[in-house]
């Protein structure tokens, strides 16, 4: 599935299972594919223009900001993450009596309960909050392809709070590269995000086809441009048979992909491509590699 240089190849996911077909018995979910460079945005407030792509678990709000732009969380049912991207504003972040100012280029872990970010500066913001949310929920623009529970995605649950409780948690994402280590994870009680550095266009000849059995992955392409290569395996049933997607997707966008789909996705600007891919809860097999989750000892392991 990887080659023998790909971080990934040593993953114990990457070794069991005979393949998708062999295990896929019914509809797979719909893939989704959110170009925001080319859409109007759900919700436009004074100081922001806002966009919402939902997962089974999981919502993603990309916001264009002004200086001044403000969101505001009332009992937050669950965690939620704050990433400002490179060259991006800053912010203050108040949650539950604590107050903190975060720099560009970070993620922060937002806790339960009520919570206010105020954005410093013109650019884009991140933030992803679960499908617990009824009231985030209702605003993407993706909701018809998520009228029940998913066909492979397990029932959601959070994973262990930390031992000293829930916190405003700031992590730089000026992180050096490492070799063996696969981009910079970081993950909460909900989610697992991970950030690659900026990259060139990737070798054609070296993409790395893989599918996830029962979780969805999202792919947020912050700059450049990504070339979306998804399979849907044949099933028994000729009925859940497709045909391949090759989608090119500019930056700011999302891609969703199922579980058991072979998919690969190839940065292709001459420059600068940026990729965050995101799981909601964690990733297990990415938990298990020694070193790769560079929070894991604020957060426990499930």
């Amino acid at each position: 599935m990887y080659e023998s240089d790909d971080p990934r190849s040593r993953l114990a996911s990457a070794k069991s299972g005979a393949g998708p077909a062999a295990n896929a018995a019914a509809a797979f979910g719909n893939s989704t594919y959110a170009r925001y460079y080319a859409s109007a945005p759900q919700e436009e407030l004074a100081n922001s223009r806002n966009w919402y792509t939902r997962g089974q678990n999981f919502v993603v709000c990309y916001s264009e900001v002004d200086d001044g732009a403000v969101f505001e969380r009332r009992e937050q049912v669950d965690e939620y993450v704050l990433l400002l991207p490179e060259g991006g504003p800053a912010a203050t972040v108040e949650a539950n009596g604590e107050r903190v100012e975060v720099a560009p280029y970070s993620i922060t872990m937002v806790p339960p309960g009520d919570s206010r970010i105020m954005v410093h500066g013109a650019g884009s913001i991140v933030r992803l909050i679960t499908s617990r949310s009824q009231d985030i929920l209702a605003k993407a623009q993706n909701a018809d392809s998520y009228s029940g529970p998913h066909p492979h995605v397990p029932e959601f649950e959070p994973w262990p709070e930390p031992a000293d409780g829930y916190r405003i948690r700031s992590y730089s994402l000026d992180v050096p590269e490492e070799e063996g280590r696969f981009g910079k994870i970081f993950r909460c009680t909900t989610f697992m995000v991970n950030v690659f550095p900026s990259q060139g266009p990737r070798d054609v000849t070296r993409l790395s086809p893989h599918h996830h059995d029962d979780f969805e992955q999202c792919s947020l392409a912050l700059d450049g441009f990504y070339m979306h290569h998804l399979r849907w395996p044949w099933t028994a049933n000729q009925h859940d048979w497709r045909e391949d997607e090759h989608e090119l997707c500019l930056a700011p966008s999302v891609c969703v992909i199922p579980p058991r789909v072979i998919h690969t996705s190839a940065p292709s600007h001459a420059e600068a491509n940026v990729l965050v891919d995101i799981f909601s809860p964690p990733r297990e097999d990415f938990s298990d590699m020694p070193g790769w989750v560079l929070n894991a000892d604020d957060y426990p392991r499930k």
